[in-house]
C-alpha cells in the first residue's frame, strides 16, 4: 500500500483543529523528530571534538560567516542571548574564537570571529557533520525529501509572518 494515500491525523484536519491530539500536534512532532535527530546525529561528532551542540552550531555558524555580530548569531542559532554568551565564552576559552567589541559607547557591538584553532576544528568536523546529515535526509525516498524541505521552508515562512504572542515566543528564532 502506497503512504501516499495512507490517512493521518492532519488529513482532514478543520481550522479549529477537532479532535486533534497532543501527540500529532505539529510543534510535538517537531520537537520530537528535532530532539531524535540531535541525539543521534548532532551529539556524537559534537561531543568527538569536545563540544556541546550549542557550541558547535556557534562555531560553525561563525565559521561560514568568518566574522558575526553577536546580535546576528543570536538570531542565527534561534538561542536565546545568555545560552550563546554562555557558549561563545567557552569557545573563546579554547582558543576558537575571538570576540571584539567596536565602537566607544557603553552599549559597543560585539562581534565574533573564528581563530586559526577553530577553522582547524571546524574543517576536520564538518565532513563528518555534512555526512551524518546526509544519511538522515537520504533515509527518505527523495521525493519525500524534497517535500519535507519544501514543507519545513513553508513553515518558516509561516512562523517569519505570524504575529509574536510575547517576548518569550520569538518569531526571528522560529519558536512558534
Amino acid at each position: 500500500m502506497s503512504n501516499e494515500h495512507v490517512r493521518t491525523p492532519w488529513t482532514d484536519l478543520n481550522e479549529e483543529g477537532d479532535g486533534l491530539t497532543v501527540d500529532a500536534f505539529i510543534t510535538t512532532l517537531m520537537s520530537q523528530v528535532g530532539n531524535a535527530l540531535r541525539r543521534t546525529i548532532t551529539v556524537p561528532y559534537a561531543e568527538q571534538f569536545g563540544l556541546t551542540v550549542s557550541e558547535w552550531r556557534l562555531l560553525s555558524l561563525i565559521a561560514h560567516a568568518g566574522r558575526l555580530a553577536f546580535s546576528d548569531l543570536v538570531v542565527q542559532s534561534t538561542s536565546d542571548k545568555a545560552l550563546v554568551s554562555r557558549g561563545l565564552k567557552r569557545l573563546e576559552a579554547r582558543g576558537l574564537v575571538r570576540l571584539q567589541g567596536e565602537g566607544n559607547t557603553p552599549r559597543k557591538k560585539i562581534y565574533c570571529q573564528i581563530t586559526e584553532e577553530g577553522e582547524a576544528l571546524h574543517r576536520e568536523a564538518i565532513p563528518m557533520a555534512r555526512a551524518r546529515q546526509a544519511a538522515a535526509i537520504r533515509a527518505l525516498p527523495a521525493e519525500e525529501r524534497d517535500a519535507l524541505y519544501r514543507a519545513l521552508m513553508h513553515l518558516r515562512e509561516y512562523c517569519l509572518q505570524a504575529p509574536a504572542s510575547s517576548d518569550s515566543d520569538d518569531i526571528r528564532g522560529l519558536n512558534c
